[in-house]
C-alpha cells in the first residue's frame, strides 16, 4: 500500500512570548551562521521539552520533536494526547500553516484541512462564495465544484443561510459547512482537528459516518484529532499518542487508547483515587477487588466471581438511613458504561452506623471480556451527591479461557453462556 503521509524526524520550535529570537544579537547570529555560513540554526541545540506542567529552563520550546512516522493510503489515524502535547501543531504543519523548524514532510495528494471554526473562509463572503473559494484552493475547476454544490449543501443543512456571509453564522453552521466544504471536494488526505465538539450530536454521527465512507469507500487518509475517546475508537483504525511534543505510542488504536488512557490517570499506592466532590457525612475510605479465591487483586477472568468491598465512614454520631444509591460503575477506557451495581436495582435499604461500615457487592460469573476497564463510585441520599469518586482503580481480564476452544471474537465486550444447537 503506498504511503499518504510521511513524517522525517520533523521539529517545530517556538521562543516563548515573543516573535524570532526576541533580541538583535541573536536574530543576526541566526542569519549568520544560517545563510552565510550555511550551518545549523545554532537556538537548536538548545530548548526545553514541551512539557506544560513544568517551568521552562530556556527562552526556546520544542512544540514538537523528532516525529517520525508514516500513514498509509486509507488509513484513518487518531492524534490523541493530552492538552498541549503538540497535536494541532501537527496538523498545522501538515495543513502547511506553518513551517517546520527541522525535518521534512511529504504529503501526496491533495489536502482539505478543518483545524478550526472558520477555517479558510473568508466572513464577508457567503457561503456559496466560500464553498467556490475553498474548491478553487484545492485546484478545483468552478464546474467541478458546481457538480459538488447540492451534496455540499444538502450535507451541511445551511441551504437557507447559502447566500448570507459567514460572519452571520454561528460557530456550529461553520463547522457544518466548513467540514462539508472539506469532505466532498475530493481532497486525497482530510485533516480535522477537535472541531466537531462544536457540533450537535447529529452532526457529529452524520461526520463521523461521512468520515468512514471517504477512508473505507474511497480509499482516502484522514487524520483525527479528538478528546472523545469513543468517537475516535469507532472511526480510526491506527493511532498516534503523542506525549510532551514526541511520539509516545503508534499502533493499532485500541492499543494507542489504552496507553493514553493509562498515562492519564495518575495512581499512587497510599491513595489510589480522588474524590470528585466534598463528601457529605459519608466517605469512602476503603475499596478492595477479591477475587473467588478470596485475593485482593485488580486481574480476573471472565467468568470468574468478584467481590467489591467498599469500606464507608460515617462522620457522624448517628445512624444514616436516607441512602438513595450506592453504585459502583465499571466503563472502558473511552468512557462507555459498561455494568452498573447499584441498591436500587436489588431493591435494597442501605443504613451507616456511626464510625467505619464494609458493604460488599458480590459478583458471579463476570461477563466481561479481555480487556482493560475503569471502576467508579458514586455515594448520594435524597438531598444529593455525598461522596464521588471517577476512577477507584483499573480492573484487567482476560477472557480467553471463558470458552473451551480458548478462542473470543476481539469485538465482543461481553461474554455470555451459549449452546450451538442444529435442529
Amino acid at each position: 500500500m503506498a504511503t499518504a503521509i510521511e513524517f522525517n524526524h520533523v521539529g517545530k520550535q517556538y521562543r516563548l512570548g515573543l516573535v524570532s529570537t526576541g533580541t538583535l544579537s541573536h536574530d543576526l547570529n541566526r542569519w549568520w551562521q544560517t545563510a552565510i555560513l550555511r550551518r545549523e540554526d545554532p537556538y537548536l541545540k538548545i530548548g526545553s521539552v514541551n512539557d506544560r506542567t513544568m517551568k521552562a529552563d530556556s527562552d526556546y520550546v520544542w512544540a514538537l520533536r523528532d516525529i517520525d512516522f508514516r500513514v498509509e493510503q486509507g488509513d484513518v489515524v487518531g492524534i490523541i494526547g493530552k492538552n498541549g502535547a503538540g497535536k494541532s501543531t501537527l496538523l498545522k504543519l501538515l495543513s502547511k500553516v506553518t513551517g517546520p523548524t527541522v525535518g521534512t514532510i511529504r504529503a501526496r495528494g491533495r489536502i482539505a484541512s478543518l483545524l478550526e471554526v472558520g477555517t479558510g473562509f473568508h466572513s464577508e463572503m457567503t457561503g456559496r462564495e466560500n464553498i467556490f473559494m475553498n474548491g478553487a484552493i484545492l485546484g478545483m475547476t468552478k464546474q467541478e465544484i458546481a457538480a459538488k454544490l447540492d451534496e455540499i449543501v444538502d450535507f451541511s443543512g445551511c441551504e437557507r443561510y447559502l447566500d448570507t456571509p459567514v460572519k452571520r453564522y454561528s460557530s456550529g453552521m461553520m463547522v457544518r459547512l466548513g467540514f462539508a466544504v472539506a469532505a466532498h471536494l475530493d481532497p486525497e488526505i482530510l485533516v480535522v482537528d477537535e472541531v466537531l465538539a462544536v457540533g450537535d450530536a447529529e452532526f457529529q454521527k452524520k461526520a463521523i459516518g461521512k468520515m468512514q465512507d471517504v477512508s473505507k469507500g474511497e480509499g482516502r487518509t484522514v487524520l483525527f484529532v479528538s478528546h472523545n475517546m469513543a468517537s475516535v475508537k469507532q472511526l480510526c483504525n491506527r493511532g498516534v499518542v503523542l506525549k510532551n511534543g514526541s511520539v509516545h505510542y503508534r499502533g493499532n488504536i485500541s492499543d494507542a487508547i489504552n496507553v493514553y488512557m493509562n498515562d492519564s490517570v495518575d495512581f499512587n499506592e497510599k491513595c489510589i483515587w480522588k474524590h470528585n466532590v466534598q463528601y457529605r457525612n459519608l466517605e469512602l475510605v476503603g475499596f478492595e477487588m477479591i477475587d473467588d479465591n478470596g485475593y485482593v487483586t485488580n486481574e480476573f477472568f471472565s467468568g470468574s466471581d468478584i467481590t467489591f468491598r467498599m469500606t464507608i465512614e460515617n462522620h457522624t454520631k448517628e445512624k444514616i438511613a436516607n441512602i438513595n444509591e450506592l453504585t459502583i460503575g465499571i466503563e472502558s477506557t473511552v468512557g462507555e458504561n459498561l455494568i452498573i451495581l447499584d441498591n436500587k436495582s436489588k431493591n435494597a435499604q442501605l443504613s451507616f452506623m456511626p464510625g467505619k461500615n464494609v458493604i460488599e457487592y458480590r459478583c458471579t460469573n463476570f461477563p466481561l471480556s479481555t480487556g482493560s476497564y475503569r471502576v467508579g463510585f458514586y455515594l448520594s441520599d435524597n438531598l444529593g451527591v455525598l461522596d464521588m469518586v471517577e476512577v477507584l482503580s483499573t480492573i484487567t481480564v482476560n477472557g480467553e479461557t471463558y470458552y473451551s476452544s480458548g478462542k473470543v471474537h476481539h469485538k465482543s465486550k461481553v461474554l455470555l453462556p451459549y449452546d450451538i444447537v442444529k435442529i
